[in-house]
């Protein structure tokens, strides 16, 4: 659902875009935009940005009927006589107009932007318990939901659309809410949806593989992550985790106007951990920071989530809190929806729901649960359809670190869920026991009838996710419902219960 502004600005375009071209008028001011020629409205501004699979241009003529005075456009349209503002990004063009037309609401916040790979929701959420906890109102949009502090709504990407996000900020801005903490997506930044913010503090979780089939290789999807840093403040700050090389890497591009700050357990670093005790209810660590010292204590389980807990601190640093200050936020936040999410039942195992759906992530969450499991670790898991295909054995591989792995369907989409599941399967080792079920409630179900006691099983790939997309349609389906449903009938088998 698109977000609707509250308040309505005029915006001046050649003000706005000094160095454009325009067509039709030496003067433009519009009140409204879109990038959707079903949304225009009498007077407002059409953008004909230059899609993926259609170009914005062949939905002019619907922009016009419907009203539309002003196209924003990379070249003159000479078939159609309307006002015309031309610009060499569209995309970017736009998200400043929307930034623009909402009044500038990131002018008014104090924002944490957070990319990466692996982490970003649970870094943001850890951002945002830090500030509240301080008494510092903070919105959030990320992957799981969007808020402005005192609404929210389940999010529908990892970053809202150009528009959605000028006016999730806008509505920060009404509701007195100073601060933000936001989910930047490689895709967001490569299609500009966030030009016209600036940051107050950029961090990068980490960066392994991961949207080559949008991004092309290692490198690009690496620049556009890249390119959030050059969204910060003057006089704001980077955070990059000394312990990932593709963040760490990312140093030597850093703004001259910005401040670095590391973090790292292993490797040398400004904001360091150390870790004290890893168990099944979190995690005690030391963090150093200059002259300061603090012990901290996290519910959420494994190194990759202290990692997040550094990150975020180092995040929050930039607004003058101290470290022990930071204790009741990180202390009070006990889960994330659909990272390792313990579903409560009566079974003598434990059962997550995570959202791991990259070969990093997989290692992770296995590695987490691990140190903390008496008896096997098992994996149900699978890949998504019409999406990245080299990653497939590389989870294949990953997920084997487990004892069990059960492979099923993710998001299959238009692809053959059995073709997935057989590319996965080839990077799974010979040794390593597995059971094939394309059916995913099936798979979840099998994975719990056949757990023992001490197991731990490990339901990844959707995490917090109500649907699952199956050709064209979107089914509703939800791991941790699944999983609830099949442990309310479980019962102990009499070989374990003897």
């Amino acid at each position: 659902m698109q977000r609707t502004r509250s308040t309505s600005a005029t915006v001046n375009l050649r003000r706005l875009f000094p160095s454009a071209s325009f067509v039709g008028c030496a003067e433009m001011a519009v009140s409204q935009a879109t990038e959707d020629s079903r949304q225009c409205t009498p007077g407002c501004l059409f953008a004909a940005i230059p899609g993926t699979r259609q170009n914005g241009q062949e939905f002019v003529d619907d922009a016009l009927a419907r009203g539309a005075a002003v196209v924003l456009t990379s070249q003159p349209l000479a078939r159609v006589r309307v006002n015309q503002c031309i610009v060499g990004d569209v995309r970017a063009a736009y998200s400043e107009l929307c930034q623009a037309l909402a009044g500038l609401p990131a002018r008014r916040l104090g924002i944490v932007g957070v990319t990466g790979t692996n982490g970003k929701t649970t870094t943001t959420w850890l951002v945002r318990a830090i500030l509240e906890a301080n008494r510092k109102h903070t919105g959030l949009l990320g992957t799981v939901e969007y808020s402005d502090g005192i609404n929210s709504e389940p999010a529908t990407l990892t970053t809202p659309d150009s528009k959605s996000l000028a006016n999730w900020l806008e509505s920060m801005v009404a509701s007195k809410t100073p601060y933000a903490a936001i989910e930047l997506s490689s895709h967001a930044l490569q299609l500009s949806r966030a030009a016209g913010i600036h940051l107050d503090v950029a961090t990068v979780t980490n960066i392994t593989r991961d949207h080559f089939d949008f991004h092309g290789s290692f490198e690009n999807y690496k620049t556009s992550k890249s390119r959030m840093l050059w969204m910060v403040k003057r006089g704001g700050l980077v955070v990059l985790n000394a312990d990932d090389p593709g963040s760490a890497s990312l140093a030597e591009v850093v703004p001259s106007s910005s401040r670095l700050m590391t973090f790292g357990i292993e490797n040398p670093a400004d904001v360091v951990g150390r870790i004290i005790e890893q168990s099944n209810i979190g995690s005690r660590f030391v963090v150093e920071h200059g002259a300061e010292e603090f012990e901290f204590f996290t519910p959420l389980i494994g190194r990759h989530n202290i990692e997040n807990c550094l990150a975020a601190i180092a995040s929050c640093r930039h607004f003058g809190l101290s470290l022990d200050s930071m204790a009741d936020g990180i202390n009070t936040l006990s889960t994330v929806p659909g990272r390792l999410e313990l579903i409560e039942g009566r079974q003598p195992f434990r059962v997550f729901v995570d959202y791991a759906h990259t070969d990093d992530a997989l290692r992770n969450v296995i590695k987490a649960v691990r140190p903390t499991t008496r008896g096997r670790v098992i994996v149900v898991f699978g890949a998504g359809g019409d999406r990245d295909v080299e990653k497939r054995p590389l989870m294949g591989q990953a997920a084997s670190t487990a004892d069990l792995c059960v492979v099923t369907s993710d998001n299959p989409r238009s692809e053959d869920p059995d073709q997935i599941i057989a590319q996965i399967v080839a990077g799974i080792p010979a040794h390593t026991k597995k059971h094939i079920e394309v059916d995913r409630e099936t798979a979840i179900a099998w994975a719990i009838r056949h757990a023992k006691p001490g197991d731990t099983v490990l339901v990844c790939g959707k995490g917090h996710e109500r649907v699952q997309v199956i050709g064209t349609e979107r089914v509703p389906f939800d791991d941790a419902a699944a999983c609830r449903q099949h442990l309310f009938h479980y019962r102990i088998p009499k070989r374990a219960a003897s």
